[in-house]
């Protein structure tokens, strides 16, 4: 029993590695995975999102090539990620989880819509920028917009690629594997903070075990994941994201509604 619940944490820990850089919202896969074997969902939360911080080193490292011309961009936004990771990180370890899990849905949904009209909405962000050039590359909108996504990572860790993809696709420019580059950067710093939160305020709550299966599982999937993802094109990465993203929201919904 042991080796099959080794085995299911390990295979999930590879899956969501894979997912997570070339999209997002791994923690869909071992999260339902560890709380159906019997963990409590503040200990899965925590123990998963610490192991799946190997993942998010591998898939940046994958995605270097794509970071180029960013340093810029990863300057400015990296801070605003780390403060909102922390402030998720505070809200799990104060808050009772069916807050976040009732604003949750609404963020995927929020997430999907970047998505899905990321050509239309960069386009017009472009123009605007163009018309009334500022000097700034970023707007605080976008600060903004990446330390809510920080919270909602630090806190829940699901889907918080999604977001960001979404949010980066409309505000950064590039294309959209510069988005994804940017974006695994951005959930490493969450996921490291976060984790540094968890080590010194809920000990006693991590699971080792399950932190070392998925950490060593997810930093193979997020290799392979770095390979797959650099060769979709956009149009089928945008799908990719579509899809995951719902898959997000039903879970989220069902978890919500039962």
């Amino acid at each position: 029993m042991d080796l099959l619940r080794d085995a299911l944490i390990f295979f999930g820990g590879l899956w969501a590695g894979t997912i997570n850089t070339i999209v997002g919202s791994g923690t869909l896969v071992t999260f339902p995975i560890l709380v159906a074997l019997g963990y409590a969902p503040v200990t899965a939360t925590i123990s998963n999102a610490m192991g799946l911080i190997a993942g998010n080193v591998s898939g940046a490292w994958g995605y270097r090539r794509e970071l180029k011309g960013l340093g810029r961009a990863i300057v400015t936004l990296l801070p605003a990620s780390v403060l909102g990771g922390i402030t998720g990180a505070a809200l799990l370890l104060n808050l009772p989880e069916a807050v976040f899990e009732v604003a949750a849905p609404f963020l995927i949904v929020v997430a999907l819509l970047f998505v899905v009209f990321q050509p239309k909405l960069q386009g017009w962000v472009r123009r605007r920028a163009e018309e009334k050039p500022s000097g700034k590359s970023h707007p605080w909108a976008l600060l903004v917009l990446v330390y809510l996504a920080g919270v909602y990572g630090g806190y829940f860790v699901a889907a918080q690629g999604i977001l960001l993809v979404g949010i980066l696709g409309v505000f950064l420019h590039g294309t959209m594997q510069h988005a994804n580059a940017m974006k695994n950067i951005l959930v490493l710093a969450v996921n490291v903070v976060a984790a540094i939160s968890y080590m010194l305020f809920a000990f006693d709550r991590i699971q080792w075990w399950v932190v070392l299966l998925i950490a060593v599982s997810s930093l193979i999937g997020g290799f392979i994941g770095a390979l797959v993802g650099r060769r979709l094109p956009p149009i089928v990465l945008r799908s990719v994201i579509v899809v995951l993203g719902l898959v997000a929201l039903y879970t989220m919904i069902v978890r919500l509604v039962t």
